[in-house]
């Protein structure tokens, strides 16, 4: 099955833009789809994966795939930079207890990174659906090891 980029973009930037390590990171996740959409796994059942993101100011997570439907809450507030698949950078301030539902469909995928650009820890839990019309991702043993941490 191929999957088809979604994102609707709204600034117009081209990847020719991005930082040179930048793009080099985006053509790595481009070979090798991440399916971590977090840093740590904290639960896993047969209809859904939890994630937690926890970044210090400046701190960073990678390139990421997304594939399947799921939601993001906010835990705190902050500002943070993405750079996605259609070449947009974007920056955001998010609100405790903000949240957002994401749907795709069947060969839809998303991939982004996460950039702390303010000056507070950021973190967020991420619930994927694993019953989504898109075969989950693997993961890789390491991520699931935390969960028997």
């Amino acid at each position: 099955m191929s999957l088809t980029m979604i994102d609707k973009p709204t600034n117009r930037r081209s990847k020719e833009q991005w930082p040179a390590a930048i793009c080099a990171e985006f053509e790595q996740e481009a070979k090798n789809p991440n399916g971590c959409v977090g840093q740590q796994l904290l639960s896993e059942t047969e209809k859904v994966r939890v994630w937690r993101i926890h970044l210090k100011p400046g701190q960073r997570v990678s390139f990421h795939r997304h594939v399947l439907d799921y939601f993001w809450s906010a835990v705190t507030p902050g500002r943070g930079r993405q750079y996605f698949n259609d070449g947009e950078m974007r920056e955001y301030t998010y609100s405790a207890g903000e949240t957002r539902h994401e749907h795709y469909g069947r060969g839809e995928y998303k991939v982004h990174d996460l950039q702390n650009i303010g000056d507070t820890d950021l973190t967020f839990i991420t619930v994927e659906f694993l019953d989504s019309a898109n075969n989950p991702l693997a993961i890789p043993k390491s991520a699931r090891a935390t969960l028997a941490a």
